[in-house]
């Protein structure tokens, strides 16, 4: 199976230089339930956002175009046709976590959507792309995450499956 696992605000803002543009730990935690089923898949400038990095416990694999690129503890692929073909020969599911050229390259091949929506609008520059076609997938799973004094935004988990 492969996913999507993000966080969005509401106008679908998922990034401001290289970070988040919020806090919100639950949905860390959120992320990182989901993810630990199986393998992560990101783009070269997400994986150089992750401190500590590669993400512990969960096979990294990490596209890029730089031929001589580098990513300890990470298996380094260039070209999405090399990312199928991982995905075909594992047993493990594959989690796309960013960035927005990821989540536009397997639109067409994605088939469950884990998203996290902020209710609130933040700065930024890097957004979930506009043209998505949700019409495509079914909301199997929606709620509230609690806010609290770690979690000072409202939020909203989504879980989608292809239709």
């Amino acid at each position: 199976m492969l996913a999507y696992v993000w966080a969005e605000d509401e106008s679908q803002l998922i990034g401001k230089d290289d970070q988040l543009p919020w806090r919100l730990p639950v949905d860390v935690k959120f992320f990182k339930d989901v993810t630990m089923r199986g393998d992560v898949v990101m783009g070269r400038s997400t994986y150089e956002t992750i401190p500590n990095r590669p993400l512990k416990d969960r096979r990294n694999i990490v596209l890029t175009y730089q031929d001589d690129y580098d990513a300890p503890g990470a298996i380094v692929v260039h070209s999405k046709d090399e990312i199928l073909k991982l995905h075909e020969d594992s047993s493990e599911d594959f989690y796309i976590i960013g960035g927005a050229t990821l989540f536009e390259l397997f639109k067409d091949e994605v088939e469950e959507l884990y998203r996290t929506v902020i209710h609130d609008t933040f700065d930024g520059d890097t957004y979930f792309p506009g043209d998505f076609d949700y019409s495509k997938f079914e909301r199997v799973k929606y709620w509230s995450g609690v806010v609290d004094d770690k979690n000072k935004y409202p939020h909203t988990f989504e879980v989608w499956k292809r239709v």
